[in-house]
């Protein structure tokens, strides 16, 4: 797994995926928190961070799976899938290290940001005057959903060897269970299930977790996603050597 995981983080830096991914999501979320009027936290006149976690969801939704399509999709074209299945490694041992590896890269993108929280920490009146709890919360909540839309994007990749499509359809899942479940939840047909719906979306954990409350039903959630969208990836390969 390592080997695979070490092999996929030196493809990442050899190219310019990484570069452009990290620069486009610290360049995106920075124009939403300090530029454009409607979100800049110096319009607002508050410390906090809530334009960087409300925003961050939305450009992961397409930058994750920018990142992930390559992962199985490019090995299928390439014809070295085989070569990849033929190897002394397990199958569940190929998907986690190309999983890890785009994870890794996701999370990279996340670090510049704590300049963000001290830029907003320093500007507070007094200073420090921020909700740190809720932060330390919506980070979490943000390397959650990283990992969920990960797994969703490697997924993806598994099913189709084009990468547009695997794209396409990595974003497709990757909304659907970030926020489409709430739109479905919100049409008047469903009663009292429309609860169960919502709460089978990834914003009704991931908005509990913005406002500082670490809850294990949360956290279980997140990783319960995580490890089904794994095993599919798993049966998506193993479905190939029949």
């Amino acid at each position: 797994m390592f080997a695979i995981l070490q092999k996929e983080i030196n493809s990442f830096l050899n190219s310019m995926i990484a570069y452009i991914v990290i620069g486009v999501f610290l360049v995106a979320i920075g124009l939403f928190m300090w530029v454009f009027p409607d979100t800049s936290v110096l319009e607002y006149g508050y410390a906090d961070m809530q334009t960087l976690f409300s925003m961050a969801p939305w450009v992961f939704l397409f930058l994750i799976p920018a990142i992930t399509m390559r992962s199985f999709s490019e090995e299928k074209k390439a014809g070295t899938m085989e070569l990849l299945l033929t190897k002394p490694l397990t199958d569940l041992q190929l998907i986690l290290g190309k999983y890890f590896a785009c994870l890794l890269l996701a999370l990279l993108a996340l670090v510049p940001t704590l300049l963000y929280y001290y830029s907003v920490y320093a500007l507070g009146n007094p200073v420090g005057n921020i909700d740190s709890a809720a932060v330390t919360g919506s980070y979490i909540g943000l390397i959650f959903l990283a990992a969920i839309f990960t797994a969703i994007g490697i997924f993806a990749s598994a099913i189709t060897e084009n990468q547009i499509i695997a794209f396409i359809l990595a974003v497709f899942l990757c909304f659907l269970i970030y926020n489409g479940l709430d739109y479905i939840a919100s049409v008047d047909v469903w009663g009292n299930i429309s609860y169960i719906i919502s709460y089978l979306g990834i914003a009704f954990h991931y908005n509990a977790l913005s406002k500082g409350l670490i809850d294990s039903r949360d956290i279980l959630y997140f990783l319960s996603v995580i490890v089904l969208m794994v095993l599919g990836t798993k049966l998506v390969l193993e479905s190939r050597k029949w």
